[in-house]
């Protein structure tokens, strides 16, 4: 049904629960590839003895090159970038694919509902504590806590994990690297979308998923995303968000330009950032040897089973 990608980086205890979820509470047959970011704890090893489709490199290369090899081996018509710290709850592919498939080939950004174990102030974030580790997992727990979740949809909103077409993924060409290691890249992905013609950016309420949160983004040096966008696109992340992408649940999406429009003082923004260094500052404090942990092995993405 779904080509689901897992970038992950040196995050087993993790990774191992993540895709024990999608086998035991998935209702469809899912096509699972990971890319391993450096797996010096074995994750490169485990991979490999699961027989799961995979890329991998050197170091980190961020989330951005990760997502964009993985991508290249799905063979689905519907790609989904999934973290590694999430926990897939029974019926969460049965909803997406549900809300899916009225779309068929028109351009559609749809997401699960996540549940947190604690309060970061995101609203669009359920909050239950249910461990923030597999160390403290009360699994129990959470599937008897997800047997009474239902929401509804919420409409002109984004969040993760994110299903797509491959197509469209395709076309505008996935993410974009200038946001490495990825602070940003999803807004950068949402504005590419919009520019090829995606209105409908959804939260499928019936799917959950349950978040560790941060397991891997509190480990990196992050990039200054917020600043990047404002350069390569002259509008604000959050004036994109809240003129754009949130007016699509409430106007006729027909009636909103096709081509974002920045204002005067986010105009002048861009030009004041122009004279800082990004987003290469930002690049080479990340990892200023990228060339050297990327693998251009066309064998080191072949399984050793089938997935």
């Amino acid at each position: 049904m779904f080509s689901i990608l897992i970038p992950t980086w040196n995050n087993l205890p993790y990774l191992k629960l993540c895709i024990e979820s999608i086998r035991r509470h998935s209702a469809f047959d899912h096509e699972i590839i990971v890319h391993v970011n450096e797996g010096t704890d074995g994750t490169l090893e485990w991979v490999r003895a699961q027989g799961l489709r995979h890329t991998w490199s050197r170091g980190n290369v961020g989330v951005c090159i990760a997502l964009n090899d993985a991508a290249r081996l799905a063979t689905r018509d519907w790609m989904l970038f999934m973290n590694d710290d999430m926990y897939c709850l029974p019926g969460w592919d049965l909803a997406l694919e549900a809300a899916a498939r009225p779309f068929g080939d028109t351009p559609v950004y749809l997401a699960a509902r996540l549940v947190e174990p604690l309060d970061t102030g995101n609203e669009l974030v359920g909050v239950a504590n249910f461990g923030t580790g597999p160390d403290n997992f009360d699994e129990a727990g959470l599937l008897s806590y997800a047997k009474g979740l239902g929401f509804a949809d919420r409409n002109g909103v984004a969040s993760q994990p994110m299903l797509t077409q491959r197509r469209l993924w395709h076309m505008v060409g996935g993410y974009s690297i200038e946001f490495g290691p990825g602070m940003s890249s999803d807004d950068d992905f949402l504005m590419k979308i919009w520019l090829a013609g995606c209105r409908v950016f959804r939260i499928v309420g019936s799917s959950h998923v349950y978040h560790f949160a941060c397991a891997t983004t509190r480990r990196v040096r992050r990039n200054k995303g917020g600043r990047t966008f404002i350069l390569k696109w002259g509008i604000s992340q959050q004036d994109f968000m809240r003129d754009y992408v949130r007016r699509t649940a409430s106007v006729d999406a027909a009636s909103l330009p096709n081509v974002p429009r920045p204002s005067l003082k986010r105009r002048l923004k861009r030009a004041v950032y122009a004279f800082g260094r990004y987003p290469t500052g930002d690049l080479q404090a990340w990892e200023p040897d990228l060339p050297r942990q990327i693998v251009m092995d066309s064998a080191a993405d072949q399984p050793v089973g089938t997935e």
